[in-house]
């Protein structure tokens, strides 16, 4: 069955109540949130594999992007890197995206995704791929239907009940999925429950465009049965305050070790591939390979809190119109067609 990022589990009849039970079982461990909060070396692994995915697949869909992204973390939260090196960084980027485009049936070539992101120089072979591609595998027990924010915009924008035309709403959308991609990049967002951050960025983009309506729709949320109030408060609050910029550039913060030259990426993955179970197999799932500014105005909540955000200024007016009219087709992050209308 084709993966929609927005809608993961369709074999599933209630939709809603599903989603909200296993959502934990996509997130990241709390000791690898603990080991990229203290040590800034994994940090640096984990920003210099995002940054390759992002160069890697900067021509394709967005949300395929932040697939990989998703792949990536859970793999690193459920294991050690297996070599942290610069060619199995990359190794592991490509593989990444290269399940995330089986997943949502992206037609590509795996020549596509090397020669990109200033390492030419490294070349797998599809073999080599896919053996990285099955450890990832393994290591996500084969859960490769992601929950993400991304399923929970069209329930939780079901609640704001707004009488607004198609346009509107799906402006709402759209500056909330822009939101949870740059979220992404943020550690400090890693512990919260996918749907809390669905939540929290979309009461963002409403304060943002109905700044008049923003008491509702937050009540809207808060009144939810499968939202924790507390969380909600405290990712609403690490969404404004963090930096979001337009481009990902990081500073390098720690030097890759250098390895015995004898590790290459054939023989690291035969050790790996060979000490995996076969009962990492054993789900349904079938993957084959083939070779081919304006400065806001913030509010910032607390349980104790009953925010009014003061009436729109004219540059608030203006961004409101931009986004009403043309947001959508003019923005630098182009939404793909899996987005599905609320």
């Amino acid at each position: 069955m084709e993966f929609n990022i927005e809608n993961p589990l369709t074999n599933l009849h209630d939709f809603n109540d599903s989603l909200f039970l296993v959502e934990s079982d996509h997130m990241i461990s709390e000791n690898y949130l603990k080991t990229l909060k203290t040590r800034d070396f994994h940090l640096s692994l984990r920003r210099e594999a995002l940054s390759s995915i992002l160069l890697i697949s900067c021509n394709y869909d967005p949300f395929l992007s932040y697939l990989a992204a998703n792949y990536l973390d859970r793999f690193l939260s459920s294991q050690e890197m297996p070599q942290p090196k610069p060619w199995m960084l990359r190794l592991l980027a490509i593989s990444c995206i290269s399940l995330a485009a089986k997943m949502t049936k992206t037609e590509f070539n795996l020549t596509d995704f090397q020669g990109r992101g200033g390492d030419e120089g490294l070349i797998f072979d599809t073999q080599t791929i896919q053996r990285m591609e099955y450890l990832i595998l393994g290591a996500l027990k084969w859960r490769m239907r992601s929950i993400t924010p991304f399923s929970f915009l069209c329930f939780f924008i079901s609640l704001f009940q707004l009488n607004e035309p198609p346009s509107i709403i799906q402006a709402l959308k759209a500056r909330a999925t822009e939101i949870i991609f740059k979220a992404q990049n943020d550690i400090k967002l890693l512990e919260f429950k996918p749907s809390i951050i669905s939540a929290s960025a979309l009461l963002s983009a409403s304060h943002e465009l109905f700044p008049l309506q923003f008491t509702t729709f937050k009540n809207a949320i808060l009144n939810c049965s499968y939202v924790n109030k507390e969380n909600m408060f405290q990712c609403y609050n690490v969404i404004l305050k963090q930096e979001i910029v337009m481009d990902i550039g990081y500073d390098d913060e720690s030097e890759i070790d250098t390895l015995s030259s004898s590790d290459t990426p054939v023989n690291v993955l035969d050790r790996r591939f060979s000490s995996s179970t076969e009962s990492d197999k054993t789900s349904g799932a079938t993957i084959t390979t083939t070779d081919t500014s304006t400065t806001a105005t913030t509010t910032q909540l607390s349980p104790n809190t009953n925010p009014n955000p003061p009436p729109p200024q004219p540059e608030r007016d203006n961004k409101r119109r931009k986004i009403a009219t043309g947001y959508c087709n003019n923005h630098r992050i182009q939404l793909s067609q899996t987005q599905q209308k609320c």
